[in-house]
């Protein structure tokens, strides 16, 4: 062994043995040979001599870079060496008369081989090397090995440079094309003839490599002459190796993948109609059985899929009426075995089948009535769904308690479902009535099933149940169209034995929610779906992913069905006495915390249904408080207590309380202002001592994110709830939620304000003005960060949430403009903070990459002009805002962020920004009159190099009173500008 093989064995080395500094300098010696001259030569001595795989790759890929990136400066010896050394190599001929151990080497070494041949057939044929092909023919006679090589070489050629599979530039397509046409003419028809004699000679004697040579020639049906392999010798050879019992079935599938490519060539439709006929396929519908190995029946039936495919394509394209009855007929005939694959088989052809049947169904709709063989179809493509969607026994307990395996499986299914349902669905478009019979037999079929199968046949009955109320409209469902009515009906009155596994309770469940429109137009079902929801099938269900998903679809329903309930709601609470016993009973805290959205989703159904303005005030007044009462007396506790948690208890107890807070939150959801503050004020009083109590969580945890976050969303319920009378509550709250928040949760306050501002206008003046400085002071100093933060540092989390904050300041400043409410800046006490904020919009109106964002604050400008400036010769209500305006703003944000070429006219959101910035420049006319007019054209267009013409017109535009006008011509005028500048302007 020499240095150089040394060298390339510490290279390829993983096992860790090896030092790093040493394999650094195997390395870096390596990379000298191969900058070496004379390295085509190394390489090829070495494959001749020595037998390490390592080494042999390493000569291969080092020679497949060489003729890749250095092929135009070798020279022309040089060439003829490499190209005459590589091709003895794959033939089996000695080089210098050595034979080549790449032979006997790996099929990696083979295939790297088989890569650089095909990279010298890129760069040569059939211009240099024309010859290649035909050389290589007489030496298949030397065997398999030979034979192996010339078939790794085509497959190579076929990956490398002819499959349109793999994307292809330009110029790897010119050449594909020239390559292919020299081979059609030169070359193709021995290479078949050779195919043809190498399958006939060694079908028995070595099937492996008749398996290789007929998966090699599929590949290139597709561009050759299709009569050189469609003729009375070779189909004859293809259907005798796929029929005849006693062959390897990988031959036997290789034929029908030979096969299968000769189906699938492009043509013309009455000639492609032709040969899939004479093929006679139909020979090869038996093998599709559970007595075939599993990859033969697979080849098989993609062959068949592929042909039933091709048939009704050609039903499509085929004009004459003849022409169509022998397609409908072959489809009729091939029909039964694609059905019979679906069901029976394991085959990765299901995906194929599917998109055929949705081809199939298509074309359903041009007959109308359908004639009674389709109508068996029909029937046979729905007993195809159900036995797809059908989940395997062997899941059923990993479904059942959802470990890995069963949430991977259940994961698979609902997507392999997805096209399923699709046809169904069609399948429902074209034959209503088939569909509903065949849905409504499945369920009644399910029931009387076997124990061994029951969970899986009630879950594929259920899952198609619903699909059917997926594609029906409400229309149809409230009229209870067809069979539906009988549908849900059995469906409602049924108790599966299979009840307690997760899966069927899980559909049943999401069933018989999805036809609710019907049951609101049949009330006469009400008691049987509360049954369902809430008995052991739903809320009460053993197994909590159930009892959950019931919680949430109980909500639901009581949102649709609402004033329909009312009769019920004794039997509801006492139905439901124990969850809420879970909640309002006095040792809670002492428990386990409960699942908390069960929890929520049952106390915002109990709100939805005893919030009804139907139900009696003091029945109304019992419900309400014998569930806040205790509920409220719990964080009393805990409050009273806070000081003496200790650190093991404390975890627990404030989860309690936080769940305690969100189902008081979900209760209050059910009760509208105008109830709560008008027709009922003693149910008003009672949230009002509720958020009384919560309030206090503030003080005693002030630093308890998660707390301040859930009182946060109750004050923003009881907002809606008790309207003004919230108002006494706030300054308490807002001090305390201001006190220590951090960027995240200062969003979340500025929305609060943002919920008062735009629900009471004005009244909230006073409590606006007594927090803003505060709120400016804090956020302006946070948002700072923002600015001087970039790259890497840029993308934080705690930058992110700057950002986010920033964004919501916008928000709320504009909120506070547009509620007549900007004397709020103007106050002794937010004065300071004028100035931050005027050049903080500013900015944000000319250079802030979202374009919503700067359009904001563009109309607070606006806004503010209307507010603080009464007229062109009025007293100035805000020293130094209208030369602000005047010689910032319009400078700035009308002309010179308009110039950018950053602002594109061809976005929609960008148009509806410019607009608000020329009405921003028509508003300071009217208000400022001369001085701004005389500013902004004599000063700022004179800057900008504005031709005197176009600066006369604008001012006639303005003056003229046409806004749209105006516009027009602004737009024009700042595209004139460009082109004139072309980029030398210098923005500020």
């Amino acid at each position: 062994m020499d240095d150089v093989e040394r060298a390339i064995l510490i290279t390829f080395d993983e096992s860790g043995a090896i030092d790093s500094e040493l394999k650094s300098q195997a390395v870096n010696f390596c990379q000298q040979i191969k900058e070496t001259p004379s390295i085509c030569s190394l390489c090829i001595e070495k494959l001749c001599f020595c037998k390490l795989v390592q080494v042999q790759f390493w000569c291969l890929q080092t020679l497949h870079e060489v003729i890749r990136v250095k092929y135009g400066s070798m020279s022309l010896e040089e060439k003829n060496f490499v190209r005459k050394s590589v091709f003895s190599m794959a033939c089996l001929e000695g080089i210098d008369d050595k034979m080549c151990a790449v032979s006997d080497s790996p099929a990696f070494i083979k295939n790297k081989l088989a890569q650089i041949l095909v990279t010298l057939i890129y760069l040569e044929y059939p211009l240099i090397w024309s010859s290649i092909f035909v050389d290589f023919l007489p030496h298949l006679s030397k065997g398999a090995l030979v034979i192996d090589m010339f078939s790794r070489l085509l497959k190579a050629l076929d990956d490398e440079l002819v499959s349109m599979d793999y994307p292809r530039t330009p110029e790897e397509m010119g050449v594909a094309g020239r390559v292919k046409d020299a081979m059609r003419l030169q070359c193709v028809p021995q290479i078949v003839r050779a195919w043809y004699d190498i399958v006939s000679m060694f079908r028995n004697s070595d099937p492996e490599i008749c398996t290789t040579v007929l998966d090699c020639m599929s590949r290139y049906v597709s561009w050759i002459d299709i009569g050189l392999i469609v003729n009375d010798a070779f189909i004859l050879l293809l259907f005798e190796l796929i029929l005849i019992d006693g062959l390897s079935e990988q031959l036997r599938g290789a034929a029908a993948g030979c096969v299968l490519a000769v189906v699938s060539k492009r043509m013309n439709a009455q000639s492609k109609l032709s040969l899939l006929k004479n093929l006679q396929l139909s020979r090869v519908f038996g093998l599709i059985s559970d007595d075939n190995d599993y990859d033969l029946v697979s080849r098989v039936a993609a062959l068949i899929t592929g042909y039933a495919m091709e048939v009704l394509e050609c039903s499509k394209r085929v004009n004459s009426e003849d022409a169509k009855v022998v397609s409908m007929e072959l489809l009729d005939e091939v029909l039964p075995t694609v059905f019979y694959a679906m069901q029976n088989c394991e085959m990765d052809a299901a995906f194929s089948i599917v998109q055929f049947l949705s081809g199939y169904v298509a074309t359903m709709k041009m007959f109308s009535p359908l004639q009674e063989k389709q109508m068996l179809h029909i029937s046979q493509i729905l007993e195809v769904i159900r036995t797809q969607i059908r989940y395997d026994p062997m899941y059923r307990n990993n479904l059942d308690i959802l470990d890995k395996i069963g949430m991977e499986e259940e994961d698979r299914m609902v997507e392999f479902r997805k096209d399923l349902f699709v046809l169904l669905r069609n399948v429902g478009r074209v034959a209503p009535e088939v569909t509903q019979i065949f849905i409504r037999n499945s369920l009644a079929s399910a029931i009387a099933s076997s124990s061994d199968r029951n969970v899986e046949e009630v879950e594929a009955a259920l899952s198609l149940i619903y699909a059917l109320g997926e594609s029906m409209s409400d229309e149809a469902m409230r009229a209870g169209n067809g069979l539906l009515s009988e549908l849900v009906t059995n469906l409602l009155s049924t108790r599966f034995p299979c009840h307690s596994n997760r899966l069927v309770a899980l559909v049943y469940l999401e069933t018989i929610t999805r036809y609710m429109k019907f049951v609101q137009e049949n009330t006469q079902y009400i008691p049987l779906v509360l049954a369902t929801l809430l008995d052991e099938r739903g809320i009460h269900h053993q197994n909590i992913y159930v009892s959950r998903r019931a919680s949430y679809l109980f909500m639901r329903v009581v949102k649709l069905l609402k004033s329909k309930l009312v009769p019920f709601i004794e039997t509801i609470l006492q139905s439901l006495e124990d969850i809420v016993a879970r909640f309002t009973s006095m040792n809670f805290a002492s428990k386990e915390a409960a699942g908390s959205e069960d929890g929520v989703h049952i106390f915002e159904a109990i709100g939805l249904l005893i919030g009804m303005e139907d139900v009696p005030l003091e029945k109304q007044s019992d419900y309400l408080s014998s569930l806040l009462t205790p509920l409220c007396r719990q964080v009393e506790v805990m409050l009273m207590n806070a000081k003496v948690l200790n650190p093991e208890e404390s975890p627990l107890k404030l989860a309690n309380i936080q769940q305690i807070i969100m189902v008081i939150n979900a209760l209050s959801k059910g009760f509208g202002g105008r109830l709560v503050t008008g027709s009922r004020p003693a149910i008003g009083h009672m949230f009002k001592q509720t958020l009384d109590v919560l309030l206090q969580i503030l003080v005693e945890f002030p630093k308890v994110e998660p707390l301040r976050t859930k009182v946060l969303s109750f004050i923003h319920c009881m907002v809606d709830t008790i309207g003004t009378s919230v108002f006494p509550y706030l300054p308490k709250a807002l001090e305390q939620l201001l006190a220590e928040s951090e960027p995240k949760e200062m969003v979340g306050f500025l929305l609060l304000l943002n919920q008062l501002i735009c629900k009471f206008s004005t009244l909230v003046h006073d409590i606006l003005d007594e927090v803003f400085p505060a709120i400016a002071g804090r956020i302006l100093s946070s948002i700072r960060r923002v600015a001087d933060s970039s790259g890497l540092e840029a993308n934080t989390e705690e930058i992110r949430e700057l950002q986010e904050l920033q964004k919501t300041l916008y928000t709320f400043l504009h909120v506070i403009t547009m509620h007549d409410l900007s004397s709020i800046f103007l106050s002794p006490r937010s004065r300071g903070y004028l100035n931050s904020i005027m050049h903080l919009l500013l900015h944000t109106s000319c250079h802030h990459k979202d374009i919503i964002t700067r359009k904001a604050c563009v109309q607070i400008f606006i806004k503010l002009i209307k507010d603080w400036c009464g007229g062109p010769y009025g007293e100035e209500k805000v020293p130094g805002f209208q030369s602000f305006m005047i010689e910032t703003f319009a400078t700035n944000c009308c002309l010179y962020s308009v110039l950018d070429k950053s602002f594109e006219f061809c976005d929609a959101n960008t148009l509806i920004l410019f607009g608000e910035i020329v009405l921003a420049q028509k508003v300071m006319y009217e208000k400022f009159g001369d001085d701004f007019l005389v500013h902004f054209v004599s000063k700022t267009f004179s800057s900008a190099h504005c031709p005197q013409n176009l600066a006369e017109q604008y001012c006639q535009k303005l003056k003229g009173g046409e806004f749209k006008v105006l516009r027009s011509f602004y737009q024009s005028l700042i595209e004139n500008l460009r082109l004139q500048q072309n980029g030398s302007l210098v923005f500020r």
